[in-house]
């Protein structure tokens, strides 16, 4: 069952804010909730106060324990952007754009658990087979006897004058 929590109008850039949301997918919720305790970074105290309400529904709302969640999906979407004015040189102005953001976190009671070093396995056999597969082909084509043309080599269509 999914359980999902939305922090809306956050007052940080979702650029900054999606940095640490992609740590944290896949992970156990205690582990998240550890990762996002020791980052030294605005978004990831925003982003744990999120976690905690998803935990907070599961528990509430779904009777799920938290030991048996999973972030799912930690989304970062874009909210309305604040426009400001800044005082410039000789009586101009310029602009200034205060974004704010919308996080979503959804947490599973699925066993499945993807993280860094499953994700960083899986690509390691994806290269390996990738690498036995052209093994293969340069051996079949070497296996193969090579089409030779006989003949003559083709002429020029041009003719000289």
């Amino acid at each position: 069952m999914e359980v999902r929590s939305t922090f809306k109008y956050a007052r940080i850039s979702p650029f900054k804010a999606r940095e640490v949301t992609r740590e944290i997918q896949g992970l156990p919720v205690s582990a998240a909730l550890d990762l996002l305790a020791f980052t030294p970074k605005k978004a990831a105290f925003l982003i744990g106060k999120t976690l905690k309400s998803a935990i907070a529904n599961a528990e509430n709302n779904a009777n799920l324990k938290p030991d048996g969640l999973v972030v799912k999906e930690a989304v970062v979407g874009e909210g309305p952007t604040l426009k400001r004015i800044m005082a410039r040189a000789r009586g101009s102005a310029s602009g200034i754009l205060k974004r704010t953001s919308h996080i979503r976190i959804v947490l599973s009671d699925e066993i499945r658990i993807e993280t860094r070093e499953t994700r960083r396995a899986k690509r390691e056999q994806e290269k390996k087979a990738a690498k036995k597969q052209i093994k293969s082909e340069v051996s079949e084509s070497a296996a193969r006897p090579s089409d030779k043309k006989s003949g003559k080599p083709k002429q020029s269509a041009k003719t000289e004058k």
